[in-house]
């Protein structure tokens, strides 16, 4: 009989789920690594929620083990390439807490707009002040929308319900599937300078970091009002401090803080901020959803029906994984390298896949590809599995082709097509399977990804790779690799720079202060 343990608990929905299906279901809660790390070797699967860690050291006694289920969206507790290697599915609940999200977030944007918690705690001190609680109506108010991923879809339908008029700022969306829901899509500072109340729901990353900062906050209505139910740190929260306390701004509601708790925030001392403890998830519903959504799955996989929600499920047949799996890595750092240097709305990516590799089952690398240029960028967790059908919720066309002998005896070529430009990139692999970038749009390369890089497109006039040394150099920033193209002699070049350390803003103020530097991009892998 096939046995499943659930270390965290769990809601009975989910439970009953498993045992219907015919497995037989432990409820081992509370256990200690070295308790779980004893008994694991008897399981075909496990059910965790937050409060279990699978490190590599308990699952290399996993011996039985096929499906890990997450019953939640994170699965940072999880040792995925551990799992991975031991050929252990991991998957997750990622669609459990979007309704419970979405509403927290309305409730929040109608208690700003009519200063509910502060009227409730005027009332509770006996005072009766309807004129100083006076609010203001949603209907034909405009709702900026900031990521429009399965959360901020459901917030903007529910503020179209109210009468409301919806923008939402989102690159990796195509106009055609937000049209669709009845949204505008708009650029930021567009969408900050004609919304009546701003909503958050994308991912922290490098690139949405203070995506609000005071320069956004300027760009504001007097009477805006701004809401995060994302992530803390998307907001910069000395400039939302100063944003209040100067009435730059109306007022603010947050659910995510940078430090969680924030019980030293100066935030707190605000009369015109309302905050909740991290509630996004936190609904009896929400907790039965992730529970029944990772029982569903896990009975599928473990008899043997379908692969659901996986984070590291791939469908090749032994023999053609041999062939194709050095080249997901190629695929997925193209997709993030070329994603970072990509600009305007996504609306078509083309994948060809030229030479011997051809011939094989290639078409699963466009998913690597599609995962690692959405990387990052979205509230959704997005993985080889869900990559393509993310892509096709949004409108974004990925075509696969197959070409025969070229330049290299195998490659992968892309071209990324948005509302504003086409970039292409061609990668291939060397001898030793290493990973090489061979030509960028029209000019051709040579360079190994890297987690730091500098992306230069500049005047081909001597002394500019001396200057980009001596500045890098004076900064003590080591230059690890480089590359040099041009499209002609004395016309534009590319510059690729692979670096032992990141940029700060003050190195890259003093790049580009040369006037032959046309643009400077950082890419970071």
């Amino acid at each position: 009989m096939t046995k499943i343990i659930i270390s965290d608990k769990l809601s009975k929905e989910g439970i009953k789920i498993l045992e219907q299906a015919g497995f037989q279901v432990d409820c081992k809660y509370k256990l200690t690594p070295e308790g779980l790390k004893k008994i694991i070797g008897n399981y075909q699967g496990i059910v965790i929620r937050s409060g279990t860690k699978l490190t590599s050291d308990i699952i290399k006694g996993a011996h039985k083990l096929k499906v890990i289920g997450r019953a939640g969206v994170g699965v940072d507790n999880v040792d995925i390439k551990a799992a991975t290697k031991k050929g252990i599915i991991v998957m997750n609940a990622p669609g459990g807490n979007t309704i419970s999200t979405c509403e927290q977030a309305f409730a929040l944007i109608l208690a700003v707009a009519r200063n509910i918690p502060f009227a409730h705690i005027s009332l509770k001190d006996k005072q009766w002040e309807r004129a100083k609680f006076k609010g203001t109506e949603l209907y034909s108010k405009v709702l900026g929308v900031i990521g429009l991923g399965r959360i901020g879809k459901e917030v903007a339908k529910r503020a179209i319900a109210f009468g409301m008029k919806v923008l939402a700022l989102d690159p990796f969306i195509s106009e055609e599937a937000a049209r669709h829901i009845g949204v505008r899509l708009v650029a930021l500072d567009e969408l900050l300078g004609e919304s009546d109340f701003i909503t958050i729901h994308t991912s922290l990353t490098s690139e949405t970091k203070n995506l609000i900062s005071h320069k956004e906050f300027s760009l504001m209505k007097p009477k805006a009002f701004i809401i995060n139910c994302a992530r803390g740190g998307i907001i910069d929260e000395d400039a939302l401090y100063k944003a209040l306390r100067n009435k730059k701004i109306a007022g603010a509601a947050l659910d995510v803080f940078l430090k969680e708790p924030p019980s030293d925030s100066k935030l707190l001392e605000l009369d015109n901020l309302i905050v909740t403890p991290h509630l996004g998830a936190s609904t009896e519903e929400a907790q039965i959803n992730v529970a029944i959504e990772v029982a569903y799955c896990m009975k599928d996989a473990l008899l043997g029906k379908a692969i659901k929600n996986a984070i590291n499920y791939i469908q090749l047949d032994s023999q053609d994984y041999k062939i194709i799996e050095p080249y997901f890595s190629l695929a997925e750092k193209m997709g993030k390298f070329i994603s970072q240097l990509t600009l305007g709305g996504l609306k078509e990516i083309q994948i060809s896949y030229l030479g011997e590799i051809s011939s094989y089952k290639v078409d699963v690398l466009g998913s690597a590809f599609v995962s690692g240029f959405f990387a990052n960028q979205l509230e959704e967790d997005i993985n080889y599995i869900n990559a393509l059908e993310i892509a096709k919720q949004r409108g974004v066309k990925v075509r696969q082709t197959k070409v025969g002998e070229e330049e290299y005896v195998n490659s992968i070529r892309v071209k990324v097509i948005t509302d504003k430009q086409t970039r292409t990139l061609e990668g291939t692999l060397f001898a030793n399977k290493e990973v090489r970038f061979v030509k960028m749009d029209d000019f051709y390369i040579e360079i190994a990804p890297s987690e730091h890089m500098v992306v230069i497109n500049n005047k081909d006039k001597p002394g500019v790779i001396g200057f980009l040394g001596t500045t890098l150099g004076v900064n003590n920033i080591n230059i690890a690799g480089m590359s040099l193209g041009r499209d002609a002699p004395s016309g534009i070049a590319l510059t690729i720079l692979n670096l032992d350390n990141a940029l700060n803003e003050e190195v890259i103020t003093q790049i580009k202060s040369n006037p032959n530097i046309i643009s400077l991009k950082i890419v970071r892998l």
